[in-house]
């Protein structure tokens, strides 16, 4: 299979609700509303993430991103109102656990000890 672009994808159970925390997360609102119940933010031209109203499912997924300085992406977010996590800093990575409105893990990632 030659893929072209992969797109991660988490469930909710409210859109708006959750569209309002990515949009924190990220910095900026969705990309594109491709069909109802789907708010989809573009990552260059390889990646992206899709967040779905899905409520039977909202809740169980996990999410992975990596950053370039968690540290200042602790900061950003605490101030804009997401619950932060402590920094916990292991072998090859540094990472901060974060909970979406559901409860689906977003874990932040930095390679190296941060």
């Amino acid at each position: 299979m030659a893929l072209t672009a992969i797109y991660a994808q988490l469930n909710c159970s409210d859109l708006g609700a959750s569209t309002a925390w990515f949009s924190t997360l990220f910095a900026r609102q969705p990309d594109a509303r491709p069909m109802q119940g789907l708010a989809e933010w573009h990552h260059g031209r390889e990646a992206g993430f899709q967040l779905y109203e899905n409520p039977q499912q909202a809740g169980s997924g996990t999410l992975t991103l990596l950053v370039d300085d968690i540290r200042s992406e602790q900061e950003r977010l605490g101030a804009g109102g997401v619950k932060t996590a402590e920094i916990e800093t292991a072998d090859y990575t540094t990472i901060m656990r974060l909970n979406d409105p559901d409860g689906n893990l977003v874990v932040l990632a930095q390679p190296g000890r941060g």
